[in-house]
């Protein structure tokens, strides 16, 4: 497996005479941008090398997984490693940076830390660009025609998103699986286009048990195929943060997982 972190810009014509330029001199101006797209980094994970038909892994070309990280971001090793573990799976799997390096903190109720003002920061008009930014770029510079977008709390939001109809085609994905999402919205589950998955936990706040039952409700209104799965004994984050080191937490995470990969494997 290869493993990157790149910097992404959508408009790279646009920064063709500064790439190729000499070290800009201190006090130059030139490498000032007040205008254009920002550059997102992505983390970006590859199928093993040594995949065969030899093996169980089935390498699944032109397409690719699209990781959508819960508010901890890039910075938490458990994202990263979910993210190479859709790789061992067989997708190319690319997780753009939501929070430009700024996640919130691995414990939300630390002192300080303000989750309002924090998700207040973050709303679509700032999340939708740069996701948009990162599909284009999947499928214009990785040559991938289909893409499967996988998002955990704050992400599953944008995966359902970023699958209506009204969306670009080069910036929209083809399916999506989601855990626990927050901040869903009813618009955003009425205007999806394709095949979406839910796994859902047990005990969520952010999801309580009506939630999910209106969640269902508006999923079957929409005509699409889905599916969702409820695991006993989680909380919220289980898909990404469980305590593995309990029976039960861990066989709900790595059910979470097989059930993503079991359902790009049929919609993909």
């Amino acid at each position: 497996m290869r493993t990157e972190t790149l910097p992404l810009l959508a408009a790279m014509a646009a920064l063709a005479g500064l790439s190729h330029a000499a070290c800009p001199v201190s006090g130059d101006t030139s490498i000032l941008a007040n205008t254009g797209t920002p550059v997102v980094t992505l983390y970006i994970t590859r199928p093993p090398l040594n995949c065969s038909a030899s093996t169980s892994i089935s390498v699944h070309p032109n397409t690719a997984i699209l990781y959508l990280t819960d508010v901890f971001g890039l910075a938490l090793p458990e994202n990263l490693l979910l993210a190479d573990s859709f790789a061992r799976a067989g997708y190319l799997t690319v997780a753009p940076d939501l929070f430009s390096g700024s996640p919130a903190p691995g414990d939300i109720n630390v002192p300080g830390f303000n989750t309002t003002l924090f998700l207040s920061q973050h709303q679509p008009n700032v999340t939708d660009p740069i996701i948009a930014s990162t599909i284009s770029y999947i499928r214009s510079s990785l040559n991938v025609t289909r893409i499967g977008a996988v998002g955990y709390c704050f992400g599953g939001r944008y995966a359902f998103r970023f699958l209506d109809d009204t969306v670009p085609p080069d910036e929209r994905v083809d399916a999506a699986f989601t855990a626990h999402p927050s901040l869903l919205e009813n618009e955003e589950i009425l205007g999806i286009q394709g095949p979406v998955s839910v796994a859902a936990a047990e005990n969520d706040d952010l999801v309580p048990p009506e939630r999910r039952a209106e969640i269902e409700a508006l999923l079957k209104q929409t005509g699409k195929e889905y599916m969702v799965s409820l695991y006993s004994g989680t909380n919220h984050g289980f898909a990404v943060r469980a305590d593995v080191t309990d029976r039960e937490q861990r066989f709900a995470k790595e059910g979470a997982f097989l059930h993503a990969v079991r359902w790009f494997g049929e919609f993909l």
